[in-house]
């Protein structure tokens, strides 16, 4: 634990009757901040008396729980399951962190992800078909949200790098497109015409095929959850949490940086690579702290958020972007 420097109180400790949206963007250019959550007790074992784990429906759930992969193990604790499934951001959803309950809408089963661009064959996979060529394991990664919280999460699922052998894509591919749902008729937030719908992200081919990404479909042993973003999301763990895009429907491998949805709202504040650097500071966030979600712990943040001997090397010559934001 470091000192206090003027780090704010988390607002999982704060009343409900103090609760405020977490930010409002009236345009895609300017924003108006107002922060705030409501109280999530640590002993609550849902959210407004739903049990996820039988309100998803998911065929997959006999599949979990998988194999640790023991490369990535972390020193800090694992963050409780009732905090880290409903403290969640998922703007489709709402701009507050307590939309687990809303999330339980989404239907993810059929669900299919086609995958598109420069490959050798463009295809549209079932989420289970999909599941059934991957070799699922677990691992644990750190979590940390630009907004200065983090957690440590026990993910399952498989390597991006796997996928995109699956995909077979050609030679001079340089990026990786991700696209999420678009259906305002289950998710309410998705009817909010300032934003630029549907959820886009991208990465390098490189940063793609690093050992880290990871494609998440399972954690704490079970099948994902619809609030963390079921039945398939993304874990790049040296980046800040917005990156790490959920209820993936397209992955489409292109030679042209994608413009992803924070970018396309706030450029200068929320670029392309987004890489955690504990020196850059958000204009609304300083980064040389984090508080693990639940706790009165403030401790340093990493460059790469710890990652750095594995994805360092992905930047090298390119002293010119801004790989921080």
């Amino acid at each position: 634990m470091v000192g206090n420097r003027n780090f704010s109180r988390p607002s999982w400790q704060l009343p409900e009757s103090c609760a405020t949206p977490e930010e409002v963007f009236f345009n895609r250019r300017q924003f108006v901040k107002l922060l705030g959550g409501t109280g999530i007790g640590a002993g609550l074992s849902g959210f407004g008396g739903i049990d996820f784990a039988e309100a998803s429906e998911d065929p997959s759930a006999g599949l979990y729980p998988v194999s640790r992969n023991e490369a990535y193990t972390i020193e800090r604790d694992i963050t409780p399951e009732e905090l880290s499934t409903t403290y969640n951001n998922f703007f489709e959803f709402g701009s507050h962190k307590q939309i687990s309950s809303a999330a339980q809408a989404l239907k993810i089963r059929p669900w299919e992800i086609a995958i598109d661009g420069m490959v050798d064959k463009p295809f549209v996979i079932g989420i289970d078909d999909l599941l059934k060529k991957m070799p699922l394991e677990e691992r644990l990664y750190r979590h940390r949200c630009v907004e200065r919280w983090s957690m440590t999460v026990p993910w399952s699922g498989f390597s991006l790098a796997k996928l995109v052998e699956l995909a077979k894509p050609s030679s001079g591919v340089k990026y990786v497109r991700f696209e999420t749902f678009q259906d305002s008729s289950v998710a309410g937030g998705q009817k909010q015409f300032w934003y630029p719908w549907p959820y886009i992200e991208g990465l390098t081919i490189e940063e793609a095929t690093n050992e880290l990404a990871f494609m998440v479909t399972g954690v704490y042993g079970k099948p994902l959850p619809k609030q963390m973003g079921a039945p398939l999301r993304l874990a790049v763990p040296w980046k800040y949490g917005f990156k790490s895009i959920k209820s993936i429907v397209k992955i489409t491998f292109t030679q042209e940086r994608p413009v992803s949805f924070w970018e396309e709202l706030a450029a200068n504040e929320y670029g392309f690579w987004a890489n955690i650097n504990p020196d850059v500071h958000h204009p609304r966030w300083r980064q040389d702290l984090e508080q693990p979600l639940g706790t009165n712990e403030r401790i340093d943040t990493q460059i790469f958020n710890g990652y750095a001997e594995q994805v360092a090397h992905l930047y090298e010559g390119l002293k010119t972007e801004p790989l921080y934001r």
